[in-house]
């Protein structure tokens, strides 16, 4: 745990200094990062961990990072929260480590649920906890693993235990799968510590991935949602909502969509604040990109989405929404105005920036073909991340063409328009784009890796008339200038 943190510790003026490094995003201090774990409120602080490897920029043994924000805008990087140190959840092989898992307030007790896997002669997946008193030091419990098998054989993978409390039990869903179809098992328990099996929760029809990765089962208003990330299939994420029977231990669902329609986002977990809001965060960055090949060079990987408020939308929908407290990032303000383009583009003069908020409304009349927002432009058009809206299919397109060390890659989300208008919510980083279309029904997620000087902002329509109105704010770098905040 110690050299760990030593580790951590050593960050380097060149990856501080890095261009991609995120400017309001959170990120590790150093090496690799990958989903969150344990999103939890605790005592007035809103605690985030990750699966980290502290001395490497690529994935390998894994650890549990640790941060804590009062506003989920601000982070503090805190020691490591755990370490592969059991028989259980330490193998002889880099692939053993501390996995994904949750975390719960039990009484004022901050507990870990986390998944222990070890790969020696074959793979071995248990549920184990940790507890802590102060919110920064854990123990593992003595009498770990609380699950030491999975409940059926030749099941493929048994893994990232997520834990929430009903009335006056836990439960605990787990992901799984087997004979090609995904799957949640669910536990119930009155301690943490002894757990029921109660069966299969959920499981694909075989159209939802062989296995279920990152399940969150929550209630919100009147229903409970299913959060998963499947696994050999094209979609990256998806959502089931429906009613879930605690006496059974069945949850029935209805209605299923993917939640955020980018390559970037995965292993999305959420938590309930003080508020009662259901506040979501994931993994900015996707298995098999290019920029984890190349993290060995830029001695860092990984980054969290924007916090996003979930809101219920009609018939079983969930839709996504930056939280309030990021407007505390807003530092000048820019009034773009309102343009009409017939055919072309136009270039918004006047604003410049590499990490910024921009709004949009736009209206557009029946003969427009398409239209759409050019951020991080180069001034040769070379290099462009292209947001398009297609009219005659009701289809919202992000675009990402960097030469170099980017990806070109087309996410495409479905769109309605209401009243010959859509509106744009887009969060522009150092590396990344999110957009919120139509106060978060639609989301689309991606790192972009533009060069030096593309940081253009235009505007385009194909056919009829298209009115856009824009209004912006830089925003600020939560990490200070060239200077990571260093670990607690």
């Amino acid at each position: 745990m110690n050299s760990g943190n030593k580790a951590l510790a050593n960050v380097s003026k060149s990856i501080a200094n890095d261009p991609h490094r995120l400017h309001y995003h959170f990120m590790p201090p150093v090496n690799w990062m990958n989903d969150p774990n344990g999103l939890v409120y605790y005592k007035g602080e809103y605690h985030l961990f990750y699966q980290h490897n502290p001395y490497s920029p690529k994935w390998g043994p894994m650890h549990w990072g640790h941060a804590k924000s009062k506003d989920l805008v601000h982070w503090e990087h805190l020691p490591i929260a755990l370490a592969p140190s059991e028989w259980y959840d330490k193998g002889t092989l880099d692939s053993h480590g501390c996995w994904s898992g949750s975390a719960v307030d039990d009484n004022g007790v901050l507990t870990l649920i986390y998944t222990g896997h070890v790969e020696d002669n074959k793979i071995k997946e248990t549920q184990c906890i940790a507890r802590s008193e102060d919110g920064i030091h854990f123990e593992k419990y003595e009498g770990n693993p609380v699950i030491a098998e999975p409940p059926e054989k030749d099941c493929v993978g048994f893994r990232d235990p997520k834990v929430w409390k009903y009335e006056d039990q836990w439960y605990m869903v787990v992901g799984s799968g087997k004979n090609g179809n995904g799957k949640i098992h669910l536990y119930r328990s009155a301690n943490l510590k002894s757990w029921m099996y109660m069966g299969v929760a959920a499981e694909s029809d075989g159209t939802f991935g062989d296995m279920w990765e990152c399940p969150d089962l929550f209630p919100l208003k009147d229903r409970h949602f299913l959060i998963i990330s499947p696994m050999n299939i094209s979609a990256r994420n998806m959502y089931f909502s429906g009613e879930m029977n605690y006496e059974t231990g069945k949850f029935d669902y209805h209605y299923h969509d993917m939640l955020d329609y980018g390559y970037d986002f995965y292993a999305a977990q959420t938590l309930v604040d003080d508020q009662n809001r259901r506040i979501l965060m994931a993994w900015m960055e996707s298995w098999g990109s290019k920029a984890i090949t190349e993290a060995p060079n830029r001695g860092w990987l990984g980054a969290m989405t924007i916090p996003r408020e979930l809101i219920q939308g009609e018939g079983g929908k969930l839709y996504m929404r930056p939280v309030e407290e990021l407007k505390l990032l807003r530092e000048m303000y820019y009034a773009l105005g309102s343009h009409t383009i017939e055919s072309g583009q136009i270039s918004i003069n006047g604003f410049r920036s590499v990490s910024y908020e921009l709004k949009a409304r736009i209206e557009f009349t029946a003969d427009v073909k398409e239209f759409g927002i050019k951020l991080r432009c180069s001034d040769d058009g070379k290099e462009e991340t292209v947001v398009t809206y297609r009219v005659e299919d009701r289809q919202l397109l992000m675009k990402r063409d960097y030469e170099g060390t980017g990806n070109q890659h087309i996410s495409i989300s479905p769109l309605e328009c209401k009243d010959g208008s859509i509106k744009l919510h887009i969060f522009v980083d150092t590396s990344s784009v999110e957009i919120f279309a139509n106060e978060g029904e639609r989301v689309i997620t991606n790192r972009i890796y533009p060069s030096k000087g593309s940081d253009g902002l235009r505007i385009f329509a194909d056919g009829g008339y298209v009115k856009f109105e824009l209004e912006a704010w830089t925003l600020r770098n939560i990490w200070g200038s060239g200077k990571e905040r260093e670990v607690a």
